[in-house]
């Protein structure tokens, strides 16, 4: 079983004809031609651990049985593939599925729109109806939040290379610290509340508030418990709508269906996306607080919001993963099982390695540099591992491994990464000598 393959280019049709934008495939250039579960395959018959996912879009993995056959099944007797917002056997599956196997478990009643195949869809919708339900326009957005780059969700993202993109002024957003941004201790909570209780502040009375319980692309900063209730209840005081952002967390990621669960927050309103179809179909949800339901027919749509081939492995994922706790016991175990090695890695190189981000089966390597990351990265590449970087400079190794992976492609995984950290940091000291 060979791993890897160094020397592999992505060559002819891709060069030629598509544009400079891809980004992905710079780091990683074969042709994948195969996958399964937490592997993938490339033309020449190498194989991949995939520690990337599809950014977390592949968090059953590639192709899982279960999910792969109800869709096949759909298909071959010919089911609706594509139907706008009305209403399908596929689409009342999937609502029927996540009414009483996630909303109701959950002592929760949002109504569900589907605004669209992206995570920035669901964003865009969120905002648009937090401003529609208060009569307000600001909105507050966290440093190193990453909501999705159409205009409205570009304007929360805190990422200077993406809002270079734009070519317009973002505003209507006033964006605040995350939690420990400081790295002093500083209640940055307290700091918000303080500026929206002063009329003088220069901060607009918001909409709403938007955040992340775990920032992805933004570094894997995890919340403090503490500061998300505070957050949620400064939200509630200053009459603004609550938002979280579950879309990369989300789905079992942080180690629960949604994110925000073990904190006990109750949000008016939930964006989800990326393995929501449990396929890596294209599908989004805007989750909202029944009396919040204020749209006028038609008012915010889009023409793929009824993509029932996701509905139908979107249904399939939640009846065979979250009928019961023994998947998320799964999460769990194999977090801690990442978070060890990862410590373990981190302390034996603590003046190159700041230490461990993250939270569930989202953790990363804080590698201090983003030249650093970007070595290891290279070099896990190298050696068979897919596996990317975030952060504000790219600095964070980070982990999003399949939650189904099998312990053995796990450890195979962890045991590439740790071996690529290993020759990194022993070439940069021997070129530093």
């Amino acid at each position: 079983m060979a791993y890897g393959n160094a020397s592999g280019v992505n060559e002819g049709i891709f060069t030629r004809r598509e544009s400079r934008v891809r980004s992905y495939a710079r780091n990683f250039p074969v042709r994948f031609v195969k996958a399964e579960g937490a592997r993938l395959t490339a033309q020449g018959g190498e194989l991949y651990i995939d520690f990337l996912a599809g950014c977390a879009s592949l968090n059953y993995g590639h192709n899982h049985p279960a999910l792969k056959a109800a869709l096949i099944e759909y298909i071959e007797r010919n089911g609706v593939a594509h139907s706008l917002d009305m209403e399908t056997d596929a689409k009342a599956a999937f609502l029927e599925n996540f009414e009483s196997l996630v909303l109701r478990p959950r002592g929760l009643d949002y109504v569900v729109q589907f605004p669209g195949p992206t995570g920035a869809n669901a964003v865009e919708a969120a905002l648009k109806l937090a401003r529609k339900a208060t009569g307000r326009r600001n909105v507050i957005a966290f440093t190193n939040g990453f909501h999705g780059v159409t205009l409205g969700a570009l304007s929360c993202t805190g990422n200077s290379h993406h809002r270079g993109g734009a070519g317009v002024s973002l505003g209507d957003v006033t964006h605040v610290p995350y939690d420990n941004y400081y790295k002093d201790g500083s209640d940055t909570a307290a700091q918000l509340d303080r500026m929206l209780s002063d009329p003088s502040s220069g901060v607009d009375a918001p909409a709403a508030i938007i955040v992340e319980t775990v920032q992805g692309e933004g570094g894997l900063n995890a919340a403090s418990f503490d500061w998300l209730r505070k957050i949620e209840k400064l939200a509630r005081r200053h009459e603004a709508l609550f938002i979280v952002d579950d879309i990369q967390a989300g789905v079992g990621r942080a180690g629960s269906f949604f994110s925000f669960e073990s904190v006990g927050l109750k949000p008016d309103i939930v964006t989800l996306a990326k393995s929501i179809s449990g396929y890596g179909l294209p599908m989004a949800l805007t989750l909202i607080r029944r009396d919040l339901d204020l749209w006028k027919p038609g008012e915010h749509n889009g023409t793929f919001r009824g993509n029932c081939h996701a509905f139908v492995t979107a249904a399939a994922a939640i009846e065979f993963f979250w009928r019961d706790r023994s998947f998320e016991e799964s999460i769990g175990a194999k977090g801690e099982l990442v978070k060890a090695r990862f410590e373990r890695i981190a302390e034996r190189h603590s003046a190159q390695i700041a230490g461990v981000k993250g939270r569930g089966m989202m953790l990363g390597l804080d590698m201090r540099s983003g030249a650093r990351a970007g070595a290891v990265v290279k070099e896990s590449f190298a050696r068979g591992l897919v596996i990317e970087t975030s952060g504000p400079h790219d600095e964070i190794v980070k982990c999003l491994a399949p939650l189904t992976i099998e312990e053995g492609d796990l450890v195979r995984g962890l045991e590439v990464l740790e071996a690529s950290v290993e020759s990194t940091i022993a070439r940069e000291l021997k070129e530093a000598a």
